[in-house]
């Protein structure tokens, strides 16, 4: 039985995948290890014991940081962007399935916020909200800000997602009598569920760890990556690894979930 040797270009992107698996999930792993630090141990090796203790500290009252206060900001503020991300990019793929005069001019204006420093954009928009005299806070100039970092890629996947959606479904539903209405809701949306769901979950998890855009528009409360920033300059117990292995382990249920609902779908609609 024949068979081709793999050339050098296999090895070296092996040796480059390896790498990037030890640089992404390296600090995850030390971070989870060093959570079950022991009662007397501290921030780095060796584990000095182990226990459960920080992980119980980690949900009462603390003399540094609001955990709960923050996660549930962070939460909160995830779903807002989340529902109006997959609303407008759903709608503009729509619009943008039809040429329109300025589009080409829109479509610009929309992405541009992309290739603007975050920095920058969270600094201007707490200028401007100071300026007019309005209190900048999480759900409101922290939200906006979001928006200006979501809603691009969002439309983006739904252009990609659109470009590939074949008219002649909806030219068979309308012939067999369905209005626009029936159209969309029982033909285009189902058959884009899976990319909707995917466009939430792009929405969230990029609004629930932003840190760049939220530091000049969050206001008084702080979102997670902000507390979590304020508390290694703070904090010096292993409490700090127990709220990393919490926050890690939600983004990955929350991955899972997202997976399971778009499996589930699109199972029915195998059925259907």
């Amino acid at each position: 039985m024949h068979s081709d040797k793999r050339g050098r270009e296999f090895y070296f992107l092996a040796i480059f995948f390896a790498i990037f698996v030890l640089f992404l999930y390296g600090p995850l792993s030390a971070v989870l290890i060093l959570s079950f630090q022991g009662p007397n141990g501290g921030l780095t090796f060796p584990l000095n014991g182990v226990s459960t203790r920080w992980f119980v500290n980690l949900f009462e009252t603390q003399a540094v940081g609001d955990f709960g206060g923050s996660f549930r900001r962070s939460t909160a503020l995830g779903v807002m962007v989340m529902i109006v991300t997959v609303v407008v990019a759903l709608l503009a793929g729509l619009a943008f399935r039809r040429k329109f005069a300025g589009a080409t001019a829109l479509f610009y204006l929309a992405v541009a916020s992309l290739v603007v420093p975050s920095i920058i954009v969270s600094l201007g928009i707490g200028v401007v909200f100071q300026q007019f005299g309005f209190e900048p806070s999480w759900y409101t100039s922290a939200f906006g800000a979001h928006l200006t970092w979501t809603l691009p890629f969002g439309v983006l996947i739904m252009f990609a997602v659109f470009n590939r959606f074949s008219p002649s479904y909806e030219e068979a539903a309308r012939d067999l009598g369905a209005s626009s209405w029936q159209t969309f809701s029982n033909v285009v949306l189902p058959m884009i569920a899976p990319s909707l769901i995917g466009v939430g979950l792009f929405g969230f998890t990029l609004s629930y760890d932003e840190f760049a855009r939220t530091l000049m528009t969050a206001g008084t409360y702080n979102t997670l990556p902000l507390e979590i920033y304020g508390m290694t300059t703070n904090v010096t117990t292993p409490v700090l690894y127990a709220l990393g292995t919490v926050t890690t382990v939600f983004s990955f249920l929350v991955i899972a979930g997202t997976l399971g609902l778009i499996v589930y779908i699109n199972r029915r609609r195998l059925r259907s």
